[in-house]
């Protein structure tokens, strides 16, 4: 299985890995600081280059269903690489970075309205929640003006680990409704956005809220009966 060194940091932009496997239109490394599609976050692109100076364009990132090998989406027509090659990963850290500030946000939208979690996206600038509510009337300005606040406040984020029998006793932590923490790994990651929010994800985050900038709160939608779906985008 591919080493996953973007759980312990994400503002690693690039490694040394080795290739372990090719597949039609994707590689597999021994180690990548490539995050594959997952928790709403897209997955990472970049390059991947080898010790002979071939650069490999890497578009996707996905993890295969059945067999959790972690694929790097390699670009149409791009050079071949074997295994075994040593290459250096790297990704595009603007594109990350931005993704990284909106997933904290996310978690400071998930502190700001009390309601499950019934799904949630994020994209370049932007991204969405939906939340369990009948409640029609939620106001954007006062969402967004708590947001920022905390995000002026600069509060710290942390990464912790857990137990899958610590993570049963405490249920109440999980906001999403449809999906789980992914489990059968002995621990479950828990992403603390210090006084304010406290649940497990396994996405990438900024180290203190700060790092975001200012948002606004877009258009808030009638997705169902009990479900209302919150925009956020980012001001600049």
């Amino acid at each position: 299985m591919t080493e996953e060194l973007f759980r312990d940091d994400g503002y690693l932009k690039e490694c040394e890995a080795i290739v372990t496997a090719i597949h039609e239109g994707a590689i597999e490394l021994d180690r990548t600081v490539f995050y594959y599609t997952s928790g709403g976050q897209p997955g990472d692109a970049g390059t991947v280059t080898s010790a002979q100076g071939t650069v490999v364009d890497i578009t996707d990132t996905h993890k295969d269903r059945d067999s959790g090998a972690h694929l790097h989406v390699v670009a149409e027509g791009a050079q071949a690489l074997s295994v075994g090659d040593k290459v250096t990963a790297s990704i595009n850290w603007e594109r990350r970075h931005r993704f990284m500030r909106m997933h904290t946000c996310l978690h400071l939208l998930c502190s700001v309205i009390d309601g499950g979690v019934t799904g949630g996206s994020i994209s370049d600038g932007k991204g969405r929640i939906d939340f369990d509510l009948s409640v029609l009337d939620l106001d954007k300005e006062a969402i967004a003006t708590e947001i920022n606040q905390r995000i002026d406040e600069n509060v710290p984020v942390t990464s912790s680990w857990i137990s899958e029998e610590e993570m049963a006793a405490n249920m109440d932590m999980i906001r999403t409704m449809s999906v789980k923490p992914p489990s059968g790994q002995g621990r479950v990651r828990l992403i603390n956005v210090e006084g304010v929010d406290l649940q497990p994800c396994g996405g990438t985050h900024v180290k203190a809220t700060g790092e975001i900038g200012p948002i606004r709160v877009g258009k808030i939608e009638n997705k169902g009966k009990h479900n209302r779906r919150v925009n956020l985008h980012f001001v600049e």
